[in-house]
């Protein structure tokens, strides 16, 4: 009976489906001449200083500053999420889990001037605004 009792719970656990991970969008805050810095993809591909994402609840976002400034990140709208320490420091990443359904909406501010980064730039210095969609 033992034996017979285990076999059917080896079985079950090699018939049962695995739990599917969360996926995991990435994006980068960059350094680009017109305007500082924007939204750009994990190959350093710019996207502009204003983005917007649709998701699925669960999915994971990773954002990793490579602009040689600092930010501090404020959430305007949506459920609340978990962004840790706001000021998020060059060379760093953070992941924000998006768990409920709705419209979140993230702001990134430089704390340093370009001046005192040591950038050029030409232009004003973006905001750089994030809206994603989970549905």
């Amino acid at each position: 009976m033992k034996r017979c009792l285990l076999l059917l719970l080896a079985a079950a656990a090699v018939t049962a489906p695995a739990a599917a991970a969360s996926p995991t969008i990435r994006l980068t805050l960059i350094h680009v001449m017109q305007g500082c810095h924007v939204w750009g993809t994990a190959d350093g591909t710019a996207l502009g200083a204003s983005r917007t994402l649709k998701l699925k609840p669960g999915t994971r976002l990773s954002i990793r500053i490579t602009c040689p400034m600092d930010f501090d990140i404020v959430q305007t709208a949506g459920p609340k999420l978990a962004l840790g320490d706001p000021r998020w420091h060059t060379g760093t990443s953070h992941v924000l889990v998006f768990a409920k359904k709705g419209v979140y909406r993230l702001e990134a501010h430089n704390v340093q001037t370009p001046e005192e980064a040591g950038l050029q730039v030409m232009g004003a210095v973006n905001v750089d605004r994030l809206v994603v969609n989970v549905r």
